[in-house]
């Protein structure tokens, strides 16, 4: 500590030891400011799902949560259809390609765009063919 106080004091007796100072302080401050910034930046997301097997899903909405102080349970309820039922395969309702599940190119299509099918020929019959990433 005393090294320190006495770099600052002869920093301060020099011209020059106080422009490096005051540019210091100003760097300092300026990263300061952007990492608080960053800190406390809102990230707000869509809220916890909780998914039961061929059951309604109940949505914890973040958003609700902060905006009144406590969390609430929504009513918001979205029908699920799981892939432990003995489905096997899945679309999108606006595309044109099935995939299996164990293939990771059908990863991105949202659970409320899907359509399940328990078999290919099922799959084909309703107008789908089967994606040439899941070979």
């Amino acid at each position: 500590m005393e090294k320190i106080k006495q770099i600052i004091t002869y920093s301060l007796e020099n011209e020059k030891g106080k422009d490096i100072l005051i540019v210091l302080i100003v760097i300092l401050l300026g990263l300061g400011s952007f990492e608080l910034g960053r800190l406390s930046k809102n990230n707000i997301s869509s809220g916890i799902k909780i998914e039961y097997p061929n059951q309604e899903t109940n949505v914890i909405s973040a958003t609700d949560s902060i905006s009144k102080g406590i969390f609430d349970i929504s009513t918001k309820t979205v029908q699920v259809q799981n892939s432990n039922s003995g489905k096997n395969f899945f679309a999108s309702n606006r595309g044109s390609k099935y995939y299996s599940f164990s293939c990771s190119a059908g990863k991105t299509i949202k659970q409320e765009n899907r359509v399940y099918f328990f078999t290919r020929e099922e799959a084909e019959k309703a107008g789908y063919e089967f994606s040439s990433s899941c070979k």
